[in-house]
């Protein structure tokens, strides 16, 4: 399902979004160095409701691996992802840190 979603990267406003009609998801980073630091997460409601949280997340870690550098979450709901995903995300995280 993850292959069927289009996210994209508003390099200017660097963040990742996800439109679903006249909704749209997003996801705020920084960028430095060989790390993206994901800054702060934004869906509306339904959205949520709809089940888009782990399909958008999923689709950003995709990105970010394909690009071959490590994250920062620093955005609470990223983190719960990843605490609930702990063995499949892992490695996008720099070495020696651990949530």
């Amino acid at each position: 399902m993850i292959e069927d979603v289009v996210i994209s990267d508003n390099e200017f406003l660097r963040q990742f979004e996800l439109e679903i009609g006249d909704n749209m998801a997003r996801i705020e980073y920084a960028l430095q160095e060989r790390k993206i630091f994901l800054t702060k997460y934004d869906m509306p409601e339904d959205m949520e409701e709809q089940g888009f949280r782990e399909i958008f997340i999923r689709a950003v870690f995709a990105n970010i691996k394909d690009r071959n550098i490590s994250m920062m979450p620093t955005a609470p709901e990223i983190v719960s992802f990843i605490r609930k995903n702990r063995r499949k995300y892992k490695s996008l995280l720099p070495i020696g840190i651990n949530i």
